[in-house]
């Protein structure tokens, strides 16, 4: 928790049961097909340029580089940082967890 009254307000039984429908898929085509019905095309490129930045920022990419290679605002990577460094650790986790499977991949 991050210290506000509301910050866990967005936690309710509709984005615990949205949670667990993610966590049933069973693979990325799969995915993709439930996102693209979930989310207007906007929120998928917006959601997918916050994935990218995560990423960049955990390969300790500067922020005017990540700016240049996603579009994204300054704003958007700072928040995008906020979170990956001081949030719950969902971008942190699935990132580790990536970076694992490609190496597994590799040896």
């Amino acid at each position: 928790m991050d210290g506000r009254p509301d910050a866990d307000s967005w936690m309710t039984e509709e984005t615990r049961e949205l949670a667990g429908a993610v966590a049933a898929l069973r693979d990325g085509d799969e995915a993709l097909r439930f996102l693209r019905d979930l989310c207007t095309i906007r929120e998928l490129q917006e959601i997918g340029q916050r994935w990218h930045v995560a990423r960049l920022l955990a390969d300790g990419v500067p922020y005017h580089e990540i700016s240049d290679r996603t579009g994204a605002s300054s704003a958007t990577i700072s928040r995008v940082n906020q979170w990956l460094r001081y949030g719950r650790g969902g971008y942190a986790d699935l990132i580790a967890r990536l970076a694992r499977r490609r190496k597994a991949g590799r040896s």
